[in-house]
C-alpha cells in the first residue's frame, strides 16, 4: 500500500557530496512553539524537507485542529506563526519530502512531537503549548554540595514510593507528587538515610510503555524537554511541569541536591527524530541501516550541530526552569568527549556548581581514560568489580590501596572524578551477586551475607570519591535473581518492611553516611590530589587483609583515622609499626558505629601489633599530641 505524500516543490535528489555537507547545517534561531503576547510563533529544524506543517487545537477529545504549513528560512529551519496565545493548546508536526531513500524515513502522514516542546500528553504527543515566561523562578538556585563532599543515592521515581508507609492516592503513587509527599513526610527514607544527593533515573519524556500505569526505568526518551508525562497527575493539563518543579524545590529544601539521569545516547519508541531526518539525527552505515552501539536500536548523532544543540539546549532548560544540579550522562562513550566538553562549558556558564557525570561505555568502547582532562566524574566500574571480589575474599592488597585512594594512579585525576559504587539499576543487586544462596537469590540473606554487605559500605565510605548508594542498598534490597528488571514494578520497588527487619544494616549505613559527612570524616574527603605520604598502609603478610592510615603525614591536620579491614573467614594479625592503637578512639567495627567510642568489645590490639577477626572491619581515630 503506498502512503499518501504531501505536495511538493520541486526538489532534487541529494548526492553523497550533499548528504555529507548535510551533517554541517545548523541554525542558533530559537526552536520550538514560542509564545509572544497576542502571537504564537512555530519554529522546527528539518534541513531536508519539503513541507512541514503544523497542526494545533485546543481540546484533545474533539480536535479540529488549526493548520498552517511553514516557510523555510535559512539554516534548515522552518516557521510559522498564528495571532493568538495559544498556551495550553496541543500542537504536533507533519513533516515531508521527496528523498526517499535508505538514508531517510519521511512520511507526510506520521504525528511528529515537536522535539523542543516543554510538555507532552504522552510519548506520542502531541506537544503542548507552553508559555515560558511561566517557567521562571523568583527564587534563588539551589547551591548543591562540592563534588567530593557529596553522597549519592541513585533512585526511580516510583520504586522509593509504591510502598512508601504514608497515605497516599493510588495516582500519586505513579509519580512526582507522591515522592514530593515521601521527601517531605515526617520519617522519610531518604532523610533518615542521610544522603545529601539524588540521582533520579530518567525523568524526560520516555517511551516503551502502553498505558500510564506500565512500568518503566525510562532509558528510552523521546522528548529531551518534557518531565515525564506517566508521572504526572493531569498530564493532559501538562501538570508535570509544576509536579517536577515542587518535587526538585521539595528536595532542595532538605538540603538534597537532584542529579537527573540523562539518555541521549539513543532516541526511544515513537522516534519522532527518526521522521524529521534520519541522517542529520542517527549514526548510519554505508547502506543507510541504523548503528546499535546503545544496544537499543539505534545511535543519536551526538556530533551534528542541531544535535549538539538539541542536547545542551534541553539541559539548559532543566537548570534554568527546574533548578536541576547535575546530571548523569547514559552510554556517554556514545556522545562522544569532544561533545562532552561542549556540554560542560556551556553548563558551568549557567550553573557553575553542576554535577557532570558520565557513564563512560558503550557496547563500543570506554573513555573514562578520556575524560581524565574535562570536568567530568565517571562511574568506576573497575572499583564496582574489584570490591565484590574483595568482600568475597578474591582481591588483593595492591587493588585496594588503588582503590581506596580514589583511583588516582590511573583513572582519575582528582578525587572526585571517581563515582564509586557497586550497586546500580543494572543487573543484580549487590546482595544477590555476593549471597551465598543459590540462584542469586538474596531474599533471605545469610548471617555472611549481611557481615560482606557492612565490609563493602565501610570500604566505600572510606574511599576517595564520590560514594554512590542505589537505593533500598542499606535494606539489602532483592531482585529475586533477576538480572535484568526494567519492566519489573514489584521487584524494583523499595521494600520498606525489609528497612524493619534489617534495622540494624539501615542504622549501620546511616552513621557511616553521617560520620563521612561530618569534620571528621573530611579525611576521607580531600578536594584535591593528597600527597603521596598521605596514606600509609599495613598488609597482612598472607591475604589481602590490610589497614589504611589516612592523614600519614598531617598534611590535613593533626587528626587521623586508621581503616582495617580482613575479608577472609580467618584471623589475621597485622603489624602496625611505630603505632599504638591503644591511645586511639574505635568508633566502628562490621557491626556497630558509635561517634563517641566503642566501650566495649573492642579489637584487640597491643603496640604495634592488631587482631582482625574473621570477616571484620574497624575504624580507628587518633590524633597528634
Amino acid at each position: 500500500m503506498h502512503k499518501k505524500v504531501l505536495p511538493l516543490e520541486a526538489h532534487r535528489p541529494e548526492t553523497p557530496n550533499k548528504k555529507a555537507a548535510l551533517l554541517g547545517v545548523g541554525s542558533d534561531r530559537t526552536l520550538g512553539a514560542s509564545v509572544s503576547g497576542d502571537t504564537t510563533v512555530f519554529r522546527l529544524f528539518a534541513p531536508r524537507a519539503a513541507v512541514v506543517r503544523v497542526f494545533f487545537f485546543r481540546h484533545l477529545d474533539s480536535p479540529e485542529p488549526k493548520v498552517r504549513r511553514l516557510r523555510r528560512l535559512d539554516g534548515g529551519v522552518w516557521e510559522a506563526s498564528y495571532p493568538a496565545n495559544l498556551h495550553g493548546w496541543y500542537y504536533y508536526y507533519r513533516v515531508d519530502s521527496l528523498d526517499r531513500d535508505a538514508f531517510s524515513h519521511f512520511d507526510g502522514e506520521f504525528r511528529i512531537l515537536d522535539p523542543y516542546a516543554v510538555a507532552t500528553v504522552g510519548p506520542g504527543g502531541p506537544g503542548i503549548i507552553w508559555d515560558r515566561q511561566r517557567l521562571q523562578r523568583d527564587q534563588p538556585s539551589f547551591q548543591p554540595p562540592c563534588w567530593h563532599d557529596l553522597v549519592v543515592l541513585e533512585a526511580h521515581v516510583r520504586d522509593l514510593i509504591r510502598y512508601a508507609p504514608i497515605p497516599l492516592e493510588d495516582e500519586e503513587r505513579l509519580g512526582f507528587t507522591g515522592l514530593q509527599r515521601w521527601v517531605e513526610a515526617q520519617g522519610s527514607y531518604l532523610r533518615s538515610l542521610g544522603v545529601n544527593a539524588v540521582e533520579l533515573q530518567p525523568v524526560q519524556q520516555f517511551g516503551g510503555y502502553d498505558s500510564r500505569d506500565d512500568y518503566h526505568w525510562g532509558y528510552m526518551s523521546v522528548n529531551f524537554f518534557s518531565p515525564e508525562s506517566s508521572y504526572a497527575l493531569v498530564p493532559e493539563l501538562g501538570s508535570q511541569v509544576d509536579e517536577f518543579r515542587a518535587l526538585v524545590a521539595a528536595f532542595h529544601r532538605q538540603g538534597i541536591a537532584v542529579i537527573m539521569d540523562v539518555v541521549y545516547n539513543h532516541i526511544g519508541d515513537p522516534n519522532h527524530l527518526l521522521f524529521i531526518d534520519k541522517h542529520y539525527y542517527f549514526q548510519l552505515d554505508e547502506r543507510g541501516n541504523l548503528s546499535n552501539w546503545s544496544g537499543c536500536g539505534n545511535d543519536f548523532r551526538c556530533d551534528t550541530p542541531m544535535g549538539r544543540r538539541l542536547i545542551i539546549d534541553s539541559l539548559i532548560h532543566f537548570i534554568e526552569s527546574y533548578d536541576i544540579d547535575g546530571f548523569r550522562f547514559d552510554l556517554a562513550e556514545l556522545i562522544g568527549v569532544e561533545v562532552l566538553k561542549e556540554i560542560e562549558v556551556a553548563l558551568k556558564r549557567i550553573k557553575p556548581s553542576v554535577i557532570l557525570i558520565a557513564e563512560p561505555w558503550s557496547f563500543r568502547g570506554h573513555i573514562a581514560l578520556d575524560l581524565k582532562s574535562s570536568g567530568f566524574a565517571s562511574w568506576n566500574d573497575g572499583y564496582r568489580e574489584f570490591l565484590r571480589d574483595y568482600i568475597m575474599g578474591q582481591g588483593n592488597q595492591a587493588g585496594l590501596r588503588y582503590f581506596m585512594a580514589g583511583s588516582l594512579a590511573h583513572l582519575s585525576a582528582w578525587p572526585a572524578q571517581s563515582v564509586n559504587y557497586v550497586e546500580s539499576h543494572d543487573d543484580l543487586c549487590w546482595i544477590d551477586k555476593i549471597t551465598e544462596n543459590s540462584h542469586h537469590r538474596g531474599d533471605h540473606p545469610t548471617v555472611n551475607d549481611r557481615r560482606r554487605t557492612h565490609l563493602m559500605l565501610a570500604v566505600l565510605m572510606c574511599s576517595l570519591g564520590i560514594p554512590m548508594l542505589s537505593a533500598g542498598q542499606d535494606t539489602l534490597r532483592t531482585k529475586r535473581g533477576i538480572h535484568n528488571s526494567y519492566r519489573a514494578a514489584e521487584e524494583n520497588a523499595i521494600d520498606y518492611h525489609r528497612l524493619l527487619i534489617f534495622s540494624g544494616s539501615h542504622e549501620y549505613f546511616r552513621r557511616w553516611i553521617r560520620f563521612r559527612l561530618s569534620e571528621s570524616g573530611r579525611l576521607f574527603r580531600p578536594d584535591s590530589p593528597p600527597p603521596d605520604d598521605y596514606f600509609r598502609y599495613f598488609g597482612a603478610a598472607q591475604g589481602s587483609a590490610m589497614a589504611v592510615l589516612f592523614n600519614a603525614d598531617h598534611s590535613n591536620g593533626p587528626h587521623r583515622l586508621l581503616f582495617a579491614i580482613n575479608p577472609h573467614h580467618e584471623t589475621v594479625h597485622l603489624s602496625l609499626e611505630g603505632m599504638d592503637l591503644t591511645q586511639w578512639r574505635q568508633l566502628a567495627d562490621h557491626e556497630r558505629f558509635e561517634f563517641e567510642g566503642l566501650t566495649s568489645a573492642r579489637f584487640p590490639c597491643t603496640a604495634g601489633r592488631l587482631e582482625l577477626p574473621p570477616l571484620s572491619c574497624a575504624l580507628w581515630q587518633g590524633s597528634r599530641h
